[in-house]
């Protein structure tokens, strides 16, 4: 078999998402025959997105009719120049907001950052929340970043991110009072100047609302997509409107609405308690076109996880921690969608 018979051969490859073959979507980027190996590059860019593998099971189940092994590797292909690239080690950009306080964006940030992490991800947790930084808290780290001979700033690491936060920087009752200008050029300098090395994922923890660090962040990094946090009562899906507004008016693809707090199980009777109400996010996801991508329940061990510095998504054979995997996969499946749709449009 030569290329042509393979990518012959890939037509019969569905991407479930888009509709159609990977190699109608431009999605098969070289192909090289070597006696009975095919070394295939994918223009896939999610790693370790369920989807994703799925479509690579099923490239090695089509070619082994044939004879062939699949030597796969992914790459996406773009036009922007390597020198102007303002974080080129890292394949993708997902920003965490919200549009109030008090809904759990923290918590979904780290434990979205933390699965991809124990999915096998490479993986930055950048807490940009100027004001209220609480990530290091969250996940133990007490570590603290390290400044290199060309002051650059090596970051600490747990669970398998590289971590950096304001609340490394300031004592721990220091109120920090800035300026948008400040907060602009500290956030660059935040970014910029940490050494995050290769990575398939950086996971920013956005601060709530829609002010200056929200703007510096959508004006200065090329982010894949927002992941917007709700819980279910109106008052929190009228804010989380405007976030996701603002988000259109800068172009920046949403991959979907998590609506936090969706129930609560009590652990005395086991029934169910809709304290915020329900389906609220689901609904909101629904009017704006959006996909849902998960409903995690209020519980306790959600607190006590982010207190003791233990994501609830590391835990094993636990409920809670099964939603948080469930919308680390989602999130992750949709971060695809947009890579593989981006391709197939050029």
């Amino acid at each position: 078999m030569d290329e042509a018979d393979v990518r012959d051969r890939l037509r019969a490859v569905e991407d479930p998402e888009l509709g159609d073959d990977i190699v109608s979507l431009g999605l098969v980027n070289a192909v090289e025959v070597d006696g009975d190996t095919a070394r295939i590059s994918l223009a896939l860019g999610a790693p370790y997105s369920p989807a994703e593998t799925d479509i690579g099971h099923r490239i090695r189940e089509v070619l082994a009719e044939d004879g062939l092994e699949a030597d796969l590797t992914a790459k996406v292909p773009t036009d922007r120049d390597p020198d102007e690239e303002v974080l080129p080690g890292v394949k993708n950009i997902i920003a965490v907001a919200s549009g109030k306080g008090g809904v759990g964006k923290s918590t979904v940030a780290v434990n979205l950052a933390a699965g991809l992490s124990k999915l096998g991800a490479r993986v930055g947790l950048f807490d940009a929340d100027i004001y209220g930084p609480n990530v290091p808290r969250m996940v133990a780290a007490e570590e603290a970043p390290q400044a290199t001979q060309d002051q650059t700033i090596v970051p600490p690491e747990k669970y398998g991110m590289k971590l950096m936060s304001m609340a490394f920087l300031v004592g721990d009752d220091d109120p920090v009072i800035w300026r948008g200008p400040m907060v602009h050029q500290l956030l660059t300098q935040l970014v910029e100047d940490v050494e995050w090395g290769s990575l398939d994922y950086l996971i920013l923890d956005l601060p709530p609302g829609t002010g200056d660090t929200q703007l510096s962040i959508l004006q200065t990094l090329p982010l894949t997509g927002a992941v917007i946090v709700t819980t279910p009562q109106n008052v929190a899906l009228d804010d989380a409107n405007k976030g996701l507004r603002m988000f259109g008016k800068h172009d920046t693809n949403v991959l979907g609405i998590v609506e936090n707090m969706s129930t609560f199980r009590c652990p005395d009777c086991g029934n169910r308690h809709d304290i915020f109400g329900a389906g609220g996010g689901r609904e909101f996801a629904a009017s704006n076109d959006l996909p849902f991508l998960g409903a995690l329940p209020l519980d306790p061990a959600v607190r006590e996880g982010g207190d003791g510095g233990k994501p609830i998504v590391l835990e094993d054979d636990d409920e809670t921690a099964d939603a948080f995997r469930v919308m680390t996969e989602n999130i992750a499946d949709m971060v695809g969608v947009v890579q593989r749709r981006t391709v197939s449009e050029r």
